[in-house]
């Protein structure tokens, strides 16, 4: 175990993966399932067992509670509820709770009965507002149906709701991305996230990709300007790569894995990071619904995971909280690099923190292996 975690990893983020979808995306290349493979009662039961087991075995607090998918507001209110409140009672979660929802597969007086649950945070996948890149995205709800849930959510006590956004999709523009981009600022919401397309092998998209009229990668990188300068004008942080959100509105529950805290995911696929190790459930719901043990993954949380990690945020480096972590400074080779870097207007470099840029982010792959 390295010798940080007693000081710093405390309470742990707690996921809780929902394999069911009503049907497959073309792009998504998670871990799904047709909605009717498996029963939803029958695998909530197979999640309250697993937190059970987890909570005797941990002994910890969460401070997050994040259900995705998958499509977990598919399972119904009244499951996504049971779920919510066993979790906040084995693991006193008593911060952010988000659940992830498709506004196709939403039933009525869904919002009511999670935020009755302890439910503070709703993650629509809007993928666009434009509803012809929608239907090519595989969704099936059309705009209003989005503001109609946006609406709902608040109505039930939800103010922190989520966006997402899809950046270089199939025949999408720059003008199609105002359009998505003005519909989100009119919402009010105060958090965006916004991907661009990457065509993930054994996926639809990937398949046929020779038949999409995909944006080429500079016009994508023009979309994300556009996109961050119009949040920016609006009030928004672009506080982490893809995230965008109102002071005070940042997600809690992802900013842990950014950070390099502490989690627990239970369900098929989910990852967790407990005590420096690495850990995860293969993607086979029978392997995790008969109680089979998650494979080990290796030591997790070393410097160059951190530095990783970290340089996703805005924030960045901060040199003193790595000191502390690590008990000693960062390497003269990385800070020259980095200044380097600077140069090229990729990377910010003060006495007390080093950063990406917004040029730098796109090109982050290539500067932080470059770095580390």
């Amino acid at each position: 175990m390295l010798s940080f975690f007693g000081d710093i990893m405390k309470n742990i983020g707690l996921y809780i993966h929902i394999p069911f979808c009503k049907s497959k995306c073309p792009y998504c290349d998670f871990y799904s399932m047709r909605s009717d493979s498996v029963g939803y009662d029958d695998y909530t039961a197979c999640v309250i067992e697993s937190m059970e087991s987890w909570s005797d075995q941990l002994g910890r607090k969460a401070e997050t509670l994040y259900l995705g998918g998958g499509t977990p507001s598919l399972v119904g209110g009244k499951n996504i509820a049971f779920i919510v409140r066993r979790a906040k009672e084995l693991f006193d979660v008593d911060g952010e709770i988000t659940v992830e929802c498709n506004p196709s597969a939403i039933e009525e007086d869904f919002f009511e009965m999670v935020a009755k649950a302890g439910v503070n945070r709703i993650s629509l996948g809007m993928q666009s507002a434009v509803d012809s890149e929608r239907r090519k995205l595989g969704r099936t709800a059309d705009r209003d149906k989005v503001l109609k849930c946006i609406n709902e959510a608040r109505n039930a006590g939800i103010e922190n709701i989520t966006l997402d956004v899809m950046l270089g999709v199939p025949d999408q523009t720059t003008e199609s991305l105002k359009e998505t981009i003005d519909f989100c600022i009119e919402t009010g919401v105060p958090h965006i996230s916004a991907y661009m397309l990457k065509l993930e092998e054994g996926t639809y998209y990937y398949n046929y990709a020779d038949k999409l009229n995909l944006p080429d990668e500079d016009e994508t990188a023009d979309m994300y300007n556009v996109l961050a300068d119009e949040l920016e004008k609006h009030g928004f942080v672009h506080y982490e790569i893809s995230n965008f959100a109102k002071p005070g509105f940042e997600g809690k529950h992802n900013l842990k894995y950014w950070n390099a805290e502490e989690y627990l995911g239970i369900g098929p696929s989910a990852h967790s990071f407990i005590d420096g190790k690495r850990f995860y459930y293969p993607r086979d719901i029978e392997h995790f619904s008969f109680g089979k043990a998650p494979i080990d993954d290796g030591i997790g949380g070393d410097e160059e995971e951190y530095i990783m990690l970290r340089l996703r945020l805005n924030e960045g480096i901060v040199f003193e909280d790595y000191s502390k972590r690590y008990g000693k400074e960062l390497p003269t080779e990385f800070l020259e690099k980095a200044i380097f870097f600077e140069k090229q207007g990729l990377m910010r470099v003060t006495d007390k923190q080093i950063s990406l840029t917004r040029e730098g982010f796109l090109l982050s792959n290539t500067i932080i292996s470059e770095l580390i």
